[in-house]
């Protein structure tokens, strides 16, 4: 028995979908277009903002087609929460018109197709999508300062494994420099992960400290916010994202490979 995976070896696992709009034509007509095309599951859908996190964090489904017209939550908040629940799982958005700051989904989502586009597109882009592997490495860290070296460790490690090793001196600048700034304004344990993105690599620490970190004008009497700055210039972008438990800062470095 032969099959597309080459001989002998079991078809690959269906992508698992979670449909999130507000209008049940749509869906309908989505998963439709996933049961002809064959290789997906619709694992879940979700009529609302609220129903759809909720689905997120209990199905862990690859891929989660976005509306942002929902009735009770606005996008933002729909797609932050996604990624606080389920880091590993891919976000197209799929929007009834542009949005004024498409730039903030584009740079948090895996996709942005707007519903008057070819339904074929939107279907291929979620085979992409769902196919592809976002590697992810993490490490929980105590309060000491002595962990700011594993968090480096873990950066290099993860950079080696992704043959990526010509951006080990940026990444391992910004992961020290969110790493101290975890210890020194949060107070508190913390979280270092790092993504493998298509065509970035994006470095995240989540600590259970509030406020937000603001970069600070080159000075020779202070020491604070220095170091944000050179996260700014070396990143293509960056960013804070509260959470329920504390906050989450991010940089993104481009790695050049499609």
């Amino acid at each position: 028995m032969s099959t597309a995976g080459g001989e002998g070896n079991p078809p690959a696992a269906p992508i698992r979908v979670l449909l999130v709009d507000d209008a049940a034509d749509v869906r309908r007509l989505v998963r439709t277009a996933l049961r002809f095309r064959g290789g997906f599951e619709v694992a879940g859908e979700a009529a609302t903002g609220a129903h759809a996190v909720e689905l997120v964090a209990a199905l862990q489904p690859d891929v989660v087609v976005l509306d942002l017209g929902l009735p009770d939550l606005a996008g933002r908040d729909v797609l932050t929460r996604v990624r606080e629940s389920a880091p590993e799982t891919r976000v197209v958005v799929f929007s009834g018109a542009e949005a004024d700051d498409r730039t903030w989904y584009e740079e948090r989502s895996d996709g942005y197709v707007l519903k008057n586009d070819d339904l074929d597109y939107l279907v291929d882009l979620l085979v992409t999508v769902g196919r592809s592997h976002r590697a992810v490495a993490s490490v929980d860290l105590p309060q000491e300062l002595g962990s700011v070296r594993q968090a480096r460790s873990l950066v290099r490690q993860a950079l080696d494994d992704w043959e990526l090793r010509h951006l080990e001196e940026e990444a391992v600048l910004v992961v020290s420099e969110l790493a101290t700034n975890a210890l020194s304004h949060a107070r508190s344990s913390y979280q270092v992960r790092i993504y493998h993105n298509p065509s970035t690599v994006r470095i995240e620490v989540r600590d259970g400290g509030t406020g937000t970190p603001e970069p600070q004008p080159a000075s020779a009497t202070r020491e604070g916010g220095r170091g944000l700055l050179l996260v700014s210039a070396m990143s293509v972008s960056w960013g804070l994202e509260q959470t329920p438990q504390g906050k989450v800062v991010w940089a993104e470095l481009a790695h050049g490979r499609a």
